[in-house]
């Protein structure tokens, strides 16, 4: 029987009918933050206000049954990379967009993805912008073809036919519509085997409420994490993915995720307190809260495969299975004892 779980946005339709969703939503009194959401399934489908989803059907002059799928599956490619999975686990065959100023790592979190999905099997496709960006020149070779036009890179995706392929690009596609273009002439020729991920090099995709327009997966980096050097810097609490819906992913991990969400939450409020006045003015109440949520931000840290040169330390890969177990072990008490820096850049526990 289908439930308010089994229903979802038809993001790639919204994508295709109003590319410009920002300022379109805006116009007709959304709020593109709200539209985000949804798109994301942070905000489930079902619990939507009918006027909201009206007025999307509206901008894409489609009907409801239009933008809402029904009972159809997104699937999960599982990262090892412990925070994505557990709190915006990646969308096979969506569009991921990351968030993030320069210094923060997203290119180094993509360089890890693309290694991660080379390994299993994925081929790697790199669209470069205009202009010098030697930020990206470094990690160049962790992208097996390396291309410099819409043109070519739909060429060389015809090319590779069926193989499952992993494609990055910049914002700056999107913002002159050749990401739109390319995505729909893919899907006329059948190909639909791709993962694309959009990075933003200026760093201004933090000042807009939908950067890339609507998104399977969007993977929001965090400055207080990056510059205590928090690797990888990806916050729990904003980033966020359509693969969480409830019908379509475990229901010990969603309970997890959300347990972990609210722990973290009230952590960084109690961590703003101790910085301003010393471990002395938390609550005996709130002590454990805060340990705890020190210990399990430790262990959302991950050494990187794409860093071991520079790092010295050897990467590593947790399976989601693990991670939700061990999560659930430190909110639960069993790490109290240990040392905060014993779980700082560990595997498993």
């Amino acid at each position: 029987m289908e439930t308010l779980e089994d229903i979802r946005l038809n993001v790639p339709f919204l994508r295709k009918k109003v590319p410009n969703l920002t300022s379109a939503a805006r116009s007709v009194g959304l709020r593109p933050a709200t539209v985000s959401n949804l798109c994301t399934g942070k905000i489930p489908v079902g619990r939507a206000e009918v006027k909201t989803l009206v007025a999307l059907a509206n901008l894409a002059d489609c009907s409801l049954d239009d933008l809402i799928i029904r009972g159809e599956k997104i699937d999960m490619i599982e990262t090892g990379i412990k925070t994505l999975d557990l709190f915006a686990p990646l969308a096979k065959e969506g569009t991921i967009g990351l968030v993030a100023r320069p210094g923060m790592g997203q290119l180094v979190v993509l360089a890890e993805i693309f290694y991660r999905l080379k390994e299993g099997g994925y081929t790697t496709v790199l669209l470069k912008p205009e202009g010098d960006h030697p930020d990206l020149d470094e990690k160049e070779d962790f992208y097996e073809h390396v291309t410099y036009s819409i043109e070519e890179t739909l060429e060389k995706m015809r090319k590779l036919g069926k193989k499952e392929i992993a494609f990055a690009t910049d914002r700056s596609h999107v913002l002159t519509g050749e990401l739109h273009d390319l995505q729909d002439r893919l899907q006329e020729d059948g190909i639909k085997n791709i993962t694309t991920f959009l990075v933003d090099l200026k760093g201004e995709a933090m000042d807009e409420d939908l950067p890339y327009g609507p998104l399977e997966t969007l993977w929001h980096f965090d400055m207080d994490l990056a510059s205590r050097k928090k690797f990888p810097a990806v916050n729990p609490m904003y980033s966020t993915s359509s693969v969480l819906e409830g019908a379509h992913l475990d229901q010990h991990h969603l309970t997890i995720q959300q347990r972990a969400q609210k722990l973290l939450r009230r952590y960084r409020e109690l961590r703003a307190l101790v910085n301003a006045r010393g471990m002395d003015s938390l609550p005996d109440t709130e002590r454990t809260t805060y340990n705890r949520g020190e210990r399990l931000e430790a262990y959302l840290t991950q050494p990187f495969y794409v860093a071991e040169q520079y790092t010295g330390v050897k990467g590593v890969s947790v399976s989601l299975k693990d991670t939700v177990s061990d999560v659930q072990k430190i909110m639960d008490g069993t790490t109290d004892d240990r040392p905060v820096d014993q779980l700082t850049y560990i595997g498993t526990l």
